[in-house]
């Protein structure tokens, strides 16, 4: 009974720790999201979605994302929710820690550089995020 017990409580740790884990971009879809580089305080992430392409429900800490193409798009959240988005080349937005499927809606490539902010305060977002 007892290795019943310890075989079912490890099973659920490691689904649990490969759900956790499913949560980040560059691990979840390498596809579209790059690591270029990475220290202490930041992750510097290239995002490239091809017309109509669309990613997996993921979470990213506080960011800042610059899009290097007019892009177009639509964020789905885990609720069902879903909101459009626009960028211009160029363009500079923050956003706080979430989870979300992004789905490019435009006719060309969409290209961002997503910079991920580190430290306490992303973090502790993140989690209360994945609650």
């Amino acid at each position: 009974m007892r290795v019943r017990l310890a075989l079912c409580g490890a099973a659920v740790c490691l689904c649990f720790a490969t759900i956790v884990s499913a949560q980040d971009a560059a691990k979840v879809d390498a596809k579209h999201y790059t690591v270029i580089s990475e220290n202490d305080q930041v992750r510097i992430l290239k995002v490239h979605y091809g017309p109509g392409e669309k990613s997996v429900m993921h979470s990213h800490p506080n960011t800042v994302a610059i899009s290097l193409t007019d892009a177009k798009g639509v964020f789905t959240f885990p609720d069902g929710k879903t909101q459009d988005f626009t960028f211009k080349a160029g363009d500079a937005v923050y956003a706080p820690a979430g989870t979300h499927l992004p789905q490019n809606t435009g006719d060309a490539g969409m290209d961002i550089i997503l910079v991920e902010l580190k430290g306490r305060g992303a973090k502790s977002a993140m989690k209360s995020e994945m609650k």
